[in-house]
This record gives structure tokens, C-alpha cells and sequence, in this order.
């Protein structure tokens, strides 16, 4: 009996190449990456060993019986475990760290070590073959055993991987459905032509599909920095921290600051130069350190064994570098940096966990709080996890639309009553006590949530309007505050309109306010919206002016209402006749454009009767009314819905 062993030995050669390659990919310990060295490994032996085997075979009258029989007998029981380490491959990608993935491991397990025994008893019984030298080599009568073996364990592999298809990514889906069919197939054609050796054939086109698109050396690698990329180092920490939870290790980032002007002033291709220098730094201070690409000027540095010392050692020579000039090519810059450290400790710790108290205290240290080295203790712990609440408080009270409405009074100076509220967001009845807008406003600021959040202000607000108006209690206008994110939502005068119209509330019952910082980032956007609301008898206001951020040119150009002094300049006129003169005078300037004036925070008589004094139209504070729920807000304005001069 004659084979043509040359696909086997093509195959062998790709399948070299790849294994090579891909001992340059990941090197995170996880059981996808062992188990596909582990395929390799197998298919590389049952390859080699079919094409020894098959020379040893041709010359049997040469090479001693017992050596052709060995080499033999560990092909065979190689070749069908091809599919046993795929279907282990697959199991290892689907159930990841999954404990129920022990125990389906080990039920695979049971074919393949009956098998194994099966081949093991193959010299006494010869089912599967024989060797002598009369004959040569003799197919046994049960040697359709090893392709059903194979056969199985393709079959495992793609029921598992249909029975998994809602928990795992359609990619990955489509490619561990896809390479086992695809072996299946090769070994069909092989036993339709036994004499063209194919198994070897079937098993490298199985490993170049993983490989391409599950075990790519791209996948894990940052191709600008030739380190670990950000999907490694999370597969690592995961690894870590689901097999080693008692383990301490520490992670450290280092954050470029200001990045961005070396790329405009520069070029991208410089920029990449200099990311290549700090990377090549980072990499060099420490032998052997694992240092990552944690997101475009980013980098991690992981310290799994290293004493504290060497790494405040690290850090320090990372700040010393970093005060020195960097070069590349003709161009010369001083790059800044700021550093976060976390430390893991607690065994309940996650990944989640770790990553968001990392990039929080890389945040902590941009923002000048903790200098330029933020180490996130216990304290800031604390305060990442209360963070962490009311995001999730946040969600929920968005999505029950659950949020506490308050009204404060503004009181109309030349009327003396009543007639317009600001509405304040609270959140009093929460799982950790009541949460103050100065804590929750900027989470949802940072997290978008208060895109949604402020529709759902408005909504409430105009069916408080609308409580009102049937309760027959006067009320002119009632003032929403609008984020600056808002106004980078496409539509949003239509969707304005649309809660307003859908509550069936006078537009010109709504003022929307936003602030000076809103106005100086977005100018354009709040124009044109302000042009829009007027059409529908919308007024639109002006909060917190005098905290800097804008100018009398940009603010006259914006058909404005109402500007609302911010509470600073109702307290510099206190002791200061220029500062009085110049607020005063500011006051005269926008009622002289039609527009109204509310001094906000006027708190004492003293502060009061100094507003009156430069002549403002409406007054907000404490001095005359508190921030009150819905129903002392009603009551308070139906007391008070005379004058109370």
C-alpha cells in the first residue's frame, strides 16, 4: 500500500510557521491561550509522526519492527485527539473562567482516555492495525474507530458552540462553528481516498482559522508600541484575580498630559514617535516589567512580584525623566505626565472595580487634587464606590422617572408677589440617604445621563405648571436648567416642544436657563435654539452671569429674557461701593435691552435692600423662599399669590 504524503508534509511546514508566530502573540496565562498551544502541540505530533510512520512503513525491512510499531501506534492515538483539543479549545473560549467548565472538561475527557486505552491494546488485539513483515502494514477491522473518535468531538465542539450562541460574540461564534465543520470535511475526503494523507491537511487550515482571528498576535498587541494592548492587560487582571484573589500586585498608569498639541503642532507621525520613546522608557527602567497600552496616551505598568521599593523606585524615575526634554527628530518638547496607583488587596476585588479606581484616580491626579501622583487609598475607595452608587441610583431614578421635583419662589420686586419658581432636581429618598445636586449633577454630567434626566425635569415641571393653573394659583414662567450637553443633542427643540405640546402647558409658562460656562462652549448652539424657542413664546435665561465665562458682546446678540446675577456679585456690592456701581450699572445695561434681572442667593435684609437699591426686577434666595417640594411649593405660591408688600 502506497500515500502521497506530500499535503501532510506542506501542511507541517504552515503549521510550523503559525506555531512560531504565535508564540510572539499573548502571553497571558489563560486556559484559550494553553489550550491553544496544547492544539498545536497535538496536531504538529500527529502530523510529524504520520509522515515518520509512513517512510518507517516504506522501509520496514530496514528499520526495526518494533520502532515502526511505536511511531505507529502514537499517530494513531494522536490524530483523533486532534478533535479532543479542539472541542477542549472551544470550551476554554465559550465558558472562559466559568467553573462549570471543569467539569465539562472532564466529561470530554472520558472518549478520549477510552480511546487512548483502546490504541494502547491495539499491539494484542490489532483492530486498528499491524505491522509485519510479510504483509507490511495491515488496516484492522476497526479502524473506522478513529475517524468516529474525531468525528465526536467535532460534533461536541459545534453543539456546544450552537447551544452557547447568545453568550458569546457573533465573530467568535462564527469561527469556532465554522473550523470544525471545515475539519470534518478534509477527513471525509480523506476516507473516500485513503491514499492522499489528509488529516494534517484538515488540522493546519483548523489552526490558521483560530489563529487568524482568535490568536492573532494584532489581537493582544499595540502595533504602534509593540507592548501588550489594553485588552491583554484586562485579560490579565481578570486572570489574576479569578485564580489568585489573595494574590497582591499593583497597578500603575502612567497618563500623558496634554498630548494632543505635540500631534496638531507636530503631525500624527511625529506624535506616534514620541508615544514610541515613553513606551521604550517605560519598558527600560525596570527589567522585565510588564508595561501595557492602556488607551491612546496611556500606559500601564503592572508589578505582580516587585518590592515596594522598586516601585516607588520606578515611579520616581519615571517623574525625574519626564522633567527632561524628549527628542525626536528636529523637534524637542518638555512632556508632562500624571500617575495613578492602585493596589490590590481585598480578594473581592473586580475587574470592573480595579479599572474604574484606576482611571478615577488618574482623573484625581489631571485634576490637580492629589499633585501629580495619585495613589487611590482607602479613602478614595470610599469615595469611588459612593460614586458608583449613585450612578446606579441615577439609572434606576431615570428609568422609574422616580426623581424628586423642588420649586424655589422668585419674588417680583415691582409686583410684590409671586409669580415665577426655579425647579431644583433632588434626591432625598435614596438606598444611602439624601444626595445633594453638588455630588449627583456632576456624575450625571460625566456620565450623559443628565441628557435624559433633563427631560424628564421638564416633563415633571410642566405638569406642575399645569397643577397650577388648575388649582387657578397664578404662575408665569417656571425656569429649567439646560446642561451644555444638551445642547449638542440633534433635535432638540422638536423634542422640547414635544413634551411641552404633549402636557398640553402654555410654552410661555417655560423658561429655560443654562449658564455662562453653556454660552462660552457652545454659542452657536444656543442662538439658534434661543431663535427657535422665541418663535413658540419660549424665553430663554441667562444663569450664573458674572462667573466669568461670558461677554456682554456674546450675551447681547442671544435674545434673552431674564439674567440672573450670579449670588458672587449680589455679595461683592456688600462694603464695596465700586463693586455696587459697577453691578448697578450692569443691571441698567441689560434692562435698558429689554431684558429682566434676577439677583439670585440674596440670603440677608442687607443683601435685599441692596438689590433694590440698583433696581434688579426679581429676587431669588433664601431670604424670601427655600427650595420646597411640590406640594409646599403650591402652597406657599397660592399664600402668597397677592402681593405681600
Amino acid at each position: 500500500m502506497s500515500w502521497n504524503i506530500a499535503p501532510e508534509s506542506i501542511s507541517l511546514v504552515i503549521l510550523g510557521i503559525i506555531w512560531v508566530y504565535s508564540r510572539k502573540g499573548s502571553h497571558t496565562p489563560t486556559l484559550k491561550n494553553q489550550m491553544f498551544q496544547g492544539c498545536l502541540l497535538v496536531t504538529f505530533s500527529a502530523m510529524f509522526t504520520n509522515i515518520v510512520s509512513t517512510v518507517m512503513i516504506y522501509h520496514c525491512d530496514t528499520i526495526p519492527l518494533w520502532m515502526t510499531w511505536f511511531v505507529t501506534t502514537v499517530y494513531f492515538m494522536l490524530t483523533p485527539l486532534m478533535g479532543l483539543v479542539y472541542f477542549l479549545y472551544s470550551i476554554s473560549v465559550i465558558y472562559s473562567e466559568d467553573p462549570a467548565r471543569k467539569k465539562i472538561i472532564g466529561f470530554g475527557l472520558i472518549p478520549g482516555i477510552l480511546y487512548s486505552l483502546f490504541i494502547l491494546m491495539n499491539p494484542f488485539t490489532k483492530n486498528i492495525f499491524d505491522i509485519n513483515m510479510a504483509q507490511g502494514y495491515v488496516r484492522g477491522s476497526l479502524i473506522e474507530v478513529t475517524y468516529i473518535v474525531f468525528y465526536a468531538y467535532c460534533a461536541a465542539s459545534i453543539v456546544t458552540v450552537l447551544a452557547n450562541r447568545k453568550r458569546i460574540e457573533r465573530k467568535i461564534y462564527r469561527i469556532l462553528s465554522t473550523f470544525p465543520v471545515l475539519a470534518v470535511l478534509v477527513i471525509i475526503v480523506q476516507q473516500i481516498f485513503p491514499d492522499i494523507i489528509l488529516s494534517g491537511s484538515a488540522a493546519t487550515c483548523a489552526m490558521l482559522i483560530i489563529y487568524l482571528h482568535l490568536q492573532n498576535r494584532q489581537i493582544s498587541m499595540d502595533y504602534l508600541t509593540n507592548v501588550p494592548n489594553r485588552q491583554e492587560l484586562l485579560n490579565m487582571l481578570s486572570l489574576m484575580l479569578n485564580r489568585h484573589p489573595e494574590t497582591q500586585f499593583t497597578l500603575v498608569v502612567v497618563s500623558l498630559r496634554e498630548f494632543r498639541q505635540i500631534n496638531n503642532v507636530c503631525g500624527q507621525r511625529i506624535g506616534d514617535e514620541f508615544l514610541k520613546a515613553v513606551c521604550e522608557f517605560l519598558c527600560s527602567i525596570v527589567e522585565g516589567v510588564n508595561v501595557y497600552r492602556f488607551t491612546g496616551d496611556e500606559f500601564a505598568v503592572l508589578f505582580t512580584e516587585e518590592s515596594d521599593d522598586v516601585i516607588e523606585g520606578y515611579i520616581t524615575e519615571v517623574q525625574r525623566r519626564m522633567k527632561q526634554n524628549w527628542c525626536v527628530e528636529s523637534y524637542q518638547f518638555n512632556l508632562s505626565a500624571v500617575i495613578g496607583i492602585i493596589r490590590h488587596q481585598a480578594k473581592d476585588d473586580t475587574l470592573e472595580h480595579m479599572i474604574n479606581a484606576i482611571e478615577y484616580a488618574v482623573n484625581q491626579a489631571k485634576s490637580g487634587k492629589c499633585g501629580q501622583v495619585c495613589y487611590c487609598d482607602e479613602e478614595m475607595l470610599r469615595k469611588l464606590r459612593r460614586r458608583q452608587q449613585i450612578k446606579q441610583i441615577l439609572k434606576e431614578k431615570l428609568r422609574d422617572e422616580s426623581f424628586e421635583m423642588y420649586y424655589q419662589p422668585i419674588y417680583s420686586v415691582h409686583s410684590g408677589t409671586f409669580r415665577y419658581a426655579e425647579s431644583l432636581m433632588r434626591m432625598n429618598d435614596t438606598p444611602i440617604g439624601p444626595v445633594y445636586p453638588s455630588e449627583f449633577i456632576p456624575i450625571a454630567e460625566e456620565t450623559g445621563m443628565i441628557i435624559d434626566i433633563t427631560y424628564v425635569v421638564l416633563d415633571k415641571v410642566c405638569a406642575f405648571i399645569n397643577r397650577l393653573k388648575s388649582e387657578h394659583i397664578p404662575i408665569d414662567a417656571v425656569h429649567v436648567n439646560f446642561p451644555a450637553v444638551q445642547f449638542s443633542q440633534p433635535g432638540l427643540a422638536g423634542r422640547v416642544m414635544d413634551i411641552i405640546e404633549k402636557n398640553g402647558t402654555p410654552p410661555s409658562a417655560v423658561k429655560i436657563e443654562f449658564t455662562e460656562s453653556t454660552l462660552a462652549e457652545k454659542p452657536q448652539a444656543v442662538t439658534d435654539f434661543a431663535a427657535e424657542m422665541k418663535k413658540f413664546g419660549i424665553e430663554m435665561g441667562l444663569d450664573d452671569f458674572g462667573t466669568g465665562y461670558s461677554n456682554f458682546a456674546m450675551v447681547i446678540n442671544i435674545p434673552f429674557g431674564t439674567i440672573k446675577l450670579d449670588k458672587s456679585l449680589v455679595g461683592a456690592m456688600i462694603g464695596s461701593k465700586n463693586s455696587a456701581l459697577g453691578v448697578k450699572n450692569i443691571v441698567r445695561t441689560f434692562k435698558e435691552l429689554g431684558m429682566k434681572v434676577v439677583a439670585e442667593g440674596v440670603e440677608t435684609e442687607e443683601q435685599k435692600r441692596m438689590v433694590e437699591e440698583i433696581h434688579v426686577d426679581q429676587i431669588q434666595g433664601f431670604y424670601y423662599a427655600k427650595p420646597m417640594s411640590e406640594d409646599e411649593a403650591e402652597a406657599f405660591l397660592r399664600k402668597n399669590s397677592r402681593s405681600v408688600k
